[in-house]
């Protein structure tokens, strides 16, 4: 009989702690992440520290505005047949020329390391 209660009162232990754990990971999830300091500076019109509801708003235009921006740009760079989408092979051009652009990117990096290099020793 001390054994079943021993179970018992373990398992309960363990539901428990279970319920705890899933509660403050139910309230983290439900935290707000914390704006960059980037983005406090750009769109904090009032110096709070923290984006109201307005900045937010401001913010999320701006993203979208941004996005809907770049896929404009993108139509009219890589949309051959104008259709407004980009078929396969149209993001097949894209694919390549990000990857070359990139590609560049990290040659130019690693030139400037390279260049730095010598100077270190």
């Amino acid at each position: 009989m001390k054994d079943l209660n021993s179970i018992w009162r373990i398992a309960l232990g363990l539901l428990a702690l279970l319920f705890a754990v899933t509660i403050t990971s139910a309230e983290d999830m439900a935290k707000e992440k914390k704006p960059s300091k980037a983005a406090l500076e750009k769109y904090d019109a009032n110096k709070d520290g923290v984006l109201d509801e307005a900045e937010q708003a401001t913010q999320k235009a701006d993203i979208a505005a941004k996005a809907k921006a770049t896929k404009e740009a993108n139509l009219a760079k890589y949309d051959a047949n104008k259709d407004g989408k980009l078929d396969e092979a149209e993001k097949a051009v894209k694919k390549a020329d990000d990857d070359a652009a990139k590609a560049a990117m990290k040659a130019e990096k690693e030139a400037k390391k390279a260049a730095k290099e010598p100077e270190r020793k």
